[in-house]
C-alpha cells in the first residue's frame, strides 16, 4: 500500500561502520524536490572511546577536527532533524541509518523522533522490477555524482525515488550544509 506522505530521504556518515567498532553519526543529511540540508554533528560525551576509523574519514572526507570545530551538539541536531522531518514519511536505502538515528537521540536524551522506512519497501510499493531500478539507479548517478556525504547522498536517493515514482526532476540541487 503507497503511503501518501511526502517523502524525505536521509543519509548518516559516521565514525565507522559498527562491525568496525562502536559507531555514531557524525553527519546527517536529508533531501527532496532537488533540495538538502545537512547537519554536522559535534561527538557527545557519551561517544568518548567509541571507534573512528581512517578508512570512514577517507570516504567521506570529514575529519575528526572538523566535527569537534564545526558540528552542532546531538541535542540541536536531533530537534532540527525532527521539525524539518515532521509529517514526512522517511526514507534511507540503508537500514544501519535508524541506528545512527537511535545512537543521535539516545546521546540527546530524546526519544527517537520518527521512523526510518528502507528503499526496499518504495520500490516494491512502485512494483519496480530490475530495468526499472537499474534505470533509476543510471538516472541519480548521472545527476549526483558526489557522493558520501550526507547530503548529496540523500539527494541521489531522492532523484532515483522520483525516477522510479515518474516525477524525476532535472534540476541541479541546492546543498545546504548546516554546522
Amino acid at each position: 500500500m503507497e503511503s501518501n506522505l511526502t517523502i524525505l530521504t536521509i543519509d548518516f556518515e559516521a565514525s565507522c561502520l559498527p562491525r568496525h567498532g562502536l559507531s555514531y553519526p557524525i553527519e546527517v543529511g536529508i533531501a527532496d524536490d532537488g533540495k538538502a540540508q545537512s547537519w554536522l554533528i559535534r561527538p557527545h560525551d557519551d561517544w568518548a572511546g567509541w571507534h573512528w576509523s581512517a578508512e570512514a574519514e577517507a570516504l567521506h572526507g570529514i575529519s575528526l577536527a572538523q566535527i569537534y570545530r564545526n558540528g552542532l551538539p546531538a541535542e540541536t541536531v536531533l530537534t532540527e532533524l525532527a521539525v524539518a522531518c515532521d509529517g514526512r514519511r522517511i526514507v534511507a536505502d540503508s537500514m544501519i541509518d535508524q541506528y545512527w538515528l537511535d545512537t543521535l537521540a539516545d546521546a540527546a536524551g530524546q526519544a527517537t523522533p520518527f521512523l526510518i522506512d528502507h528503499v526496499s519497501l518504495l520500490l516494491d510499493e512502485h512494483r519496480a522490477d530490475e530495468e526499472r531500478i537499474s534505470a533509476a539507479v543510471a538516472f541519480a548517478d548521472a545527476h549526483y555524482v558526489e557522493r558520501h556525504r550526507a547530503a548529496s547522498d540523500a539527494l541521489w536517493l531522492s532523484a532515483l525515488l522520483d525516477h522510479i515514482s515518474g516525477k524525476a526532476a532535472v534540476a541541479r540541487p541546492a546543498l545546504v550544509r548546516l554546522g
